[in-house]
């Protein structure tokens, strides 16, 4: 209850799950924020997110939704945590570049990794999840403070099954929950 939670959602077919998970935190009382990639609104129209969130989405790093307001500064500063669900290869690559191209990686750069972490669920086919740069970025991303929620194991929307499903949204939920830091 009243904590303030941004969700960046990359294009992966997982973020249909990410839907539950802001329904579920605001109905907890958090004031959420959603934060697109431009492949993510392919799966997922932007308007889902608004309606379950009350707030505007954020889908472009030139969106305004206060005309002359650095949006990416206020919001990173308001929040008391990021989650970046589903995190695809390119996001992880993104972020461990640091580039920021998109408004997740925009946004996230914003954030002080000291006092606001920022959750990552790698979600990707298991040969992409398997690739010795994603392992790479993925430990760079660690080692630079980002938490890493490991992937699930299962059945894949490319008719595989192995490791790199997104993990489910109560488990997501639980790992915020987890993460918050305390209330000051």
């Amino acid at each position: 209850r009243d904590r303030r939670i941004l969700i960046g959602i990359g294009g992966g077919i997982a973020c249909y799950k990410m839907a539950t998970v802001v329904s579920t935190l605001a109905q907890a009382g958090a004031d959420v924020t959603v934060v697109m990639t431009e492949s993510a609104t392919r799966f997922v129209a932007p308007l889902t997110f608004e309606a379950l969130s009350g707030n505007p989405v954020i889908d472009s790093p030139w969106t305004r939704v206060v005309s002359s307001d650095p949006q990416h500064i206020r919001i990173a500063a308001a929040a008391d945590l990021m989650l970046i669900a589903p995190c695809t290869m390119d996001l992880v690559a993104r972020l461990a570049g640091g580039f920021t191209s998109d408004a997740v990686t925009l946004v996230a750069s914003a954030l002080n990794l000291q006092v606001q972490p920022i959750l990552l669920a790698p979600s990707m086919n298991q040969q992409m999840y398997a690739q010795p740069s994603t392992q790479r970025n993925l430990r760079q991303l660690a080692d630079d403070g980002f938490s890493i929620i490991e992937p699930g194991s299962g059945w894949q929307a490319c008719r595989t099954d192995g490791i790199g499903r997104l993990p489910e949204p109560e488990q997501l939920v639980d790992s915020i929950i987890a993460s918050l830091p305390a209330m000051s």
